[in-house]
């Protein structure tokens, strides 16, 4: 059974949601407090973190830009803010998902499922886990390692979700290649860009700031206008 904690702070949400997935296998502990949900995700080691973004105490895009510097599992938004500049804040800030409380109730499943599965993916053995037939890539200051799905640059180690250490993983196999998004959707996620989502440049722009790339004139992980995006494997010396 996956466990996930819900950190919302209306009571009937709260109770409804979890009776909803605890059918479905699924073990929810929900905290009403914001700033009470770090200790709370510390004690029980959750699979999945759910966050709603209106909470007493903390709300939920400072939790979550606060949870991603220590917790690599999937964090996933739901709330009834339809905004697509929360949309996009959220997944800056390093969430998985944005969802709508408005999303039918088989659809919030099926999609918290999805990221469980990338999530059970990330930790299999090593004798099951496709990147960990891989050996570890090393550019100049750069290290990504698939076995433990570390990244150091300068000897100091990165913070990365899955989906931002897949992505990484994805361009650095393909340095000095143009990644176009179809491919990065497709390689990533198994759907084909339409156009319309923002998700890979919302990522990219998130690992460049780890990666203390520039984000005005970017040199490691560039982009290349109307084609895409190219991992430079020189520009790691410094």
């Amino acid at each position: 059974m996956n466990k996930i904690v819900f950190v919302e702070d209306d009571p009937e949400v709260g109770a409804l949601i979890a009776a909803w997935l605890g059918k479905h296998d699924m073990d929810v502990i929900v905290e009403p407090r914001g700033d009470q949900a770090e200790a709370v995700i510390a004690r029980e080691k959750p699979q999945l973190v759910l966050l709603d973004i209106m909470l007493p105490g903390k709300d939920g895009m400072t939790l979550c830009r606060d949870l991603r510097k220590q917790w690599a599992g999937p964090i996933v938004l739901l709330t009834s803010l339809d905004s697509d500049m929360n949309h996009i804040l959220a997944l800056e800030m390093g969430a998985n998902d944005y969802i709508l409380k408005t999303t039918p109730p088989p659809v919030l499943l099926a999609r918290l499922r999805l990221h469980l599965r990338q999530q059970a993916g990330a930790t299999q053995p090593e004798s099951t886990l496709p990147l960990k037939q891989h050996n570890t890539l090393r550019f100049g200051t750069l290290t990504i390692d698939p076995v433990n799905r570390q990244v150091l640059l300068a000897g100091e180690q990165i913070m990365l979700s899955t989906a931002d250490f897949d992505l990484l993983w994805e361009l650095a196999t393909h340095a000095g290649q143009i990644m176009d998004r179809d491919a990065l959707l497709k390689n990533l996620r198994g759907v084909a860009y339409d156009g319309m989502d923002r998700s890979v440049d919302v990522a990219i722009s998130r690992l460049r700031k780890k990666l203390l790339d520039s984000a005005t004139e970017p040199y490691r992980i560039k982009t290349v206008r109307n084609k895409g995006y190219l991992f430079a494997p020189h520009a790691w010396d410094n």
